[in-house]
């Protein structure tokens, strides 16, 4: 029976571009892929518009765009719209100096009503659903204790609602502004998923999807008790085959990959992308950590990580990668070792 959740990969920036979300598209039929934060200044005045690009195979694919002005992310919402995103994404969560000082991503959360009016704005200029994507609370030095507990998650939450938002991305950690790195605050504040929870009882009819330090498959299967689904990050890129582990557990039992098929299609996708110009570095980090934890593993990854090959656009370098792995069964996914990795990453930070 088809489970009624959301499976999604979080936007990761330098890491889920458009070959990262192609390559990422074949563990997972299902899985919503989101593209990095696009930034509205780098659409409206960089005019970086192949940003935008994605291959058809990605749908369904959301976009994320980062800033803080209603009308300008309104423009951008649109032209996502028109590019053929499924839905559009409000940065409130990012952490980073840069981010911070263009005053968006995390530090919007406080201002809720300005992230409400940059809702409404983006709703009255698209069709597609508009969502938000932020974290329980922020820590700041100047204010330690006043963005950061549930009450005021209530809030937050209340008047995004109140302006029309029907899905939420909780990244169920605050975020220390000042002190950590955006690495540091991917693990140091504790995940606090009973906030989240306590949210879905306030609003059962918004879409929650829970996202940071999902590892495993049981740990997404308990969130999925309450919540609308699940977003995962680091896990999904560090171990591919996650996604398909999740893929299996929620939607369908049967879901079987062919792991040298996928590589065989990227393969072939990364033909048409060193055509098109795109160096080849570019297009193999992605596939690094297809095979971590498998006999061979670190050969392939050292073959790939060639750079005088990679230098030259030497494809063939993906046929040797893969002669260095042991035979693939195209019929196993084994959560129990995909588990045992992502854990070993989590602990790694």
């Amino acid at each position: 029976m088809i489970m009624q959740k959301i499976l999604a990969t979080a936007p990761m920036m330098a890491w889920t571009d458009k070959h990262c979300r192609f390559l990422h598209r074949q563990y997972s039929p299902s899985a919503l892929l989101f593209t990095e934060m696009i930034t509205t200044g780098a659409l409206l005045y960089g005019k970086q518009h192949h940003l935008l690009d994605f291959d058809p195979c990605e749908h369904p694919v959301a976009v994320q765009l980062g800033g803080n002005d209603p009308i300008a992310l309104a423009e951008c919402a649109a032209m996502a719209e028109a590019r053929g995103y499924d839905e559009v994404n409000i940065n409130v969560g990012c952490p980073s100096d840069r981010v911070q000082k263009g005053t968006f991503g995390a530090c919007l959360m406080q201002q809720p009503e300005l992230v409400a009016d940059c809702v409404r704005a983006m709703q009255a200029a698209c069709a597609i659903p508009v969502t938000v994507k932020c974290r329980t609370g922020i820590v700041m030095k100047s204010r330690p204790d006043e963005y950061h507990d549930l009450p005021f998650l209530e809030r937050f939450v209340d008047t995004l609602v109140h302006a029309g938002c029907s899905r939420l991305y909780l990244h169920a950690r605050v975020a220390v502004l000042g002190g950590l790195s955006p690495a540091q605050n991917r693990d140091i504040p504790p995940l606090t998923p009973e906030k989240g929870e306590a949210i879905k009882a306030r609003h059962p009819d918004l879409e929650l999807i829970m996202n940071g330090g999902i590892a495993d498959v049981p740990h997404a299967m308990r969130y999925l008790d309450w919540a609308d689904g699940v977003m995962i990050g680091r896990a999904a890129y560090h171990q591919p085959r996650f996604l398909s582990a999740l893929e299996a557990a929620m939607f369908s039992p049967e879901f079987r990959i062919d792991e040298a098929g996928i590589v065989d299609t990227y393969r072939a996708y990364m033909a048409t992308q060193l055509d098109a110009g795109v160096k080849l570095n570019v297009l193999t980090k992605h596939l690094l950590h297809s095979f971590n934890g498998r006999p061979g593993a670190r050969r392939f990854r050292q073959i790939l990580s060639d750079a005088k090959r990679l230098k030259s656009n030497d494809l063939s370098l993906v046929d040797e990668a893969m002669a260095a792995l042991m035979p693939l069964d195209p019929t196993v996914i084994d959560p129990t070792v995909i588990d045992q990795t992502n854990g070993a990453l989590q602990r790694a930070g």
